[in-house]
């Protein structure tokens, strides 16, 4: 089994700041938008390969013990600004019930992160510059952690309650449990898909992260 520490990956990830990775998507043979349908996950693939990663849809995290985390920036007022919110992890409403928060997938991803800031530079742009690359680590008693345990307590006791249908993604003060998945209507059966969520963070998160990062 090939072992990539976090302190390779960074080293690795470093390499390509400033790198376009559309141009690398198109040198490892990952779709980005040739279909005509964008590949969503397309520059989280990228990354990995830069990384030295193997590409990992499971929940496990995705290094021995980091998450490697991707967010799209775009300038606002000459000022970097998350142009999108993070998805964290798929949720299974059972482990949802029966697991706290240190105990669940959630704390697992955000616990230990690298995390890759990419310039947007608009719908199916040409290009997707690395912007940055860092590593952070939290802890159990810090505060940031405290309220987002709270989010994820105030969506558990919910679904406890009223079920996994009362659910929405306006939940959650740093974390919400949104959609995620193709939903709608299934054309060859007519009837709706099951609806699946996440739990992500919100842009004011991503912005926090960022922040501490720098």
């Amino acid at each position: 089994m090939k072992i990539v520490t976090r302190t390779t990956a960074i080293n690795n990830l470093k390499k390509h700041i400033g790198k376009d990775l559309r141009k690398l998507a198109l040198q490892y043979g990952i779709t980005t938008y040739e279909t005509g349908k964008q590949n969503k996950g397309w520059k989280g693939l990228v990354l990995e390969r830069l990384a030295g990663l193997e590409n990992n849809v499971s929940k496990a995290p995705n290094g021995l013990s980091y998450e490697l985390k991707s967010v799209s920036f775009h300038e606002v007022k000459n000022k970097l600004t998350p142009k999108e919110t993070m998805a964290i992890t798929m949720i299974n409403p059972e482990e949802l019930k029966q697991h706290s928060f240190f105990e669940s997938h959630c704390w697992a991803k955000l616990k230990s992160i690298v995390f890759c800031a990419v310039m947007w530079h608009g719908q199916n742009s040409e290009s997707a510059e690395l912007l940055k690359v860092a590593s952070l680590d939290f802890a159990e008693d810090d505060d940031l952690i405290k309220e987002i345990k709270a989010d994820y307590d105030f969506i558990r006791e919910k679904l406890i309650k009223h079920g996994f249908e009362s659910l929405t993604g306006k939940d959650g003060k740093w974390i919400q449990a949104r959609t995620k998945g193709t939903g709608g209507i299934n054309p060859r059966t007519g009837k709706r898909r099951p609806i699946t969520r996440a739990f992500y963070a919100r842009t004011s998160l991503v912005k926090k992260i960022f922040e501490i990062a720098s």
